[in-house]
């Protein structure tokens, strides 16, 4: 099956803390490129991640947002650190002792004192796994699209494939037609000079005619290569290097027959097997 290179997938999940927002997107790379963006608190999860990605993925460059809402009341509680708080107010005493003169010491300036009050979130374990879930729930459904968009991909390299092939047919059927409009033009301008000739050399020179001619090899790879194809399309495992280097080939064949043409239509063919060449090389190039 397929597997597309450009995919979205999207999740939230709400927790006691607040909403999880998590987003999954690719686009076509050569390797894979994992890109995260996750808040520092929930950097612990960017290891499982990772590996989840590495497993889940074979190549694409890929990038993972993950957004934590606004946090509820009650989902933490306030630690004072008494032992900072009594030096701050014994500092405060020995100052007012050495400048004699007397000073209010403000309780909530000592409260936004570095360090005086933290924010301790009984729910932070709970949290991790909410990270992990809401990851797992795009997950799915960015792989989802990704394989649909792949079948998407292989419905139409499977179409192309197949006008390939029957332009393939039609090359095989028009080759007798071409030697036989060669030995004509070639008899024709024979008999325009009005003179004698050698019925020997004559063949002679058909056949080294047909030689420069011959695509018959190009159409057979062009065969074997639209079989591999087919092959290739029903692999359950990425596959977009093979196919990007089987467009390589088809390429390689087409020009081939291209360059051999001695009449219009066998040119015209050859323009349509570009034509359809490039159309799958530009699918190709999504696949995973």
């Amino acid at each position: 099956m397929l597997r597309s290179m450009t995919a979205f997938g999207r999740s939230s999940l709400k927790t006691d803390n607040g909403e999880l927002l998590c987003e999954i997107r690719s686009v076509n790379h050569r390797y894979l490129d994992v890109g995260l963006r996750l808040p520092e608190n929930l950097r612990s999860a960017e290891a499982h991640i990772r590996e989840r990605l590495a497993k889940a993925v074979g190549r694409g460059k890929v990038e993972v947002f993950l957004k934590p809402g606004e946090r509820q009341s009650g989902g933490g509680t306030l630690a004072v650190n008494e032992t900072l708080l009594q030096e701050l107010t014994e500092a405060a005493g020995r100052v007012e002792a050495m400048t004699r003169s007397q000073c209010v010491i403000d309780a909530v300036r000592l409260l936004q004192w570095p360090g005086v009050i933290s924010v301790s979130d009984a729910g932070d374990e709970v949290g991790s796994q909410a990270v992990r879930q809401v990851f797992e729930l795009a997950l799915v459904d960015f792989l989802g699209t990704r394989e649909r968009e792949g079948q998407q991909l292989g419905a139409l390299l499977r179409q192309r494939n197949n006008q390939l092939a029957a332009l393939v047919q039609q090359l095989r059927e028009h080759r007798p037609g071409v030697l036989a409009q060669q030995r004509e033009k070639l008899r024709a301008r024979i008999t325009a000079l009005q003179t004698d000739h050698d019925e020997a050399r004559l063949e002679q020179e058909l056949v080294y005619a047909a030689q420069r001619l011959d695509i018959d090899e190009e159409l057979d790879r062009l065969v074997a290569h639209t079989v591999e194809l087919e092959a290739v399309l029903q692999r359950d495992e990425p596959v977009g290097r093979r196919l990007d280097f089987l467009m390589q080939e088809f390429n390689r064949e087409a020009n081939t027959i291209s360059s051999k043409s001695a009449d219009q239509q066998t040119t015209a063919l050859a323009v349509d097997m570009k034509v359809l060449i490039e159309q799958m090389r530009e699918q190709v190039q999504n696949v995973e």
